[in-house]
């Protein structure tokens, strides 16, 4: 079995924080993995993680607190809830997987997740993101890694008013600076 890299999660900085917003906010804490692998690697680990994977492009699956994004023909985000240890989790998946060619990696540490939310949050969002984000383009459970202007973002319609975006910590402060920006048109925020 792979050694396990013992790592806590870091507090996003002080500037990074996201200031409360009717239409914007920081979601807590989550498990994330990126999933490399076939088909047959696909079913065994959905058993361990509970969490089925799609099998249409672009498209999430959702179980409890669990959540599988398709992101390219062979990669997948996983995302789970902080209540539980994402090593242990990794280690059950890996134990679950054996000797079946595929690549897990945390990224627990990388990322940080917004909600952006209402009426006006696809036009918000397409301030800065270049994709046709109507609804019948860009319907709930589509994702995407896409840019928002110069950031590079995993992108998740999870209501039709509410989407997820997955950011780098790095770009924290420009993204969350760059849709207030944009949002001020409409909620003078």
């Amino acid at each position: 079995m792979p050694d396990v890299a013992t790592r806590s999660l870091p507090a996003l900085p002080a500037a990074a924080a996201v200031p409360a917003a009717k239409w914007m906010r920081a979601l807590p804490p989550a498990m994330r993995f990126i999933l490399h692998g076939d088909a047959g690697m696909r079913a065994v680990a959905a058993t361990t993680w509970g969490a089925g994977f799609a099998e249409e492009p672009c498209r999430s699956v959702v179980q409890g607190s669990r959540a599988t994004l398709w992101l390219g023909p062979d990669e997948y985000l996983l995302l789970g809830g902080a209540d539980e240890s994402d090593l242990d989790v990794a280690a059950a998946i890996e134990a679950a997987l054996n000797d079946m060619p595929h690549a897990l990696v945390n990224i627990s540490h990388r990322q940080f997740a917004l909600e952006v939310s209402g009426p006006q949050a696809a036009t918000i969002l397409n301030g800065a993101c270049p994709l046709d984000l109507d609804v019948s383009e860009f319907p709930v459970n589509m994702c995407t890694r896409t840019l928002l202007a110069k950031a590079e973002i995993v992108l998740w319609r999870v209501r039709e008013d509410a989407f997820h975006i997955e950011v780098s910590r790095s770009f924290s402060g420009y993204v969350t600076g760059l849709l207030r920006e944009i949002a001020m048109e409409f909620y003078g925020e």
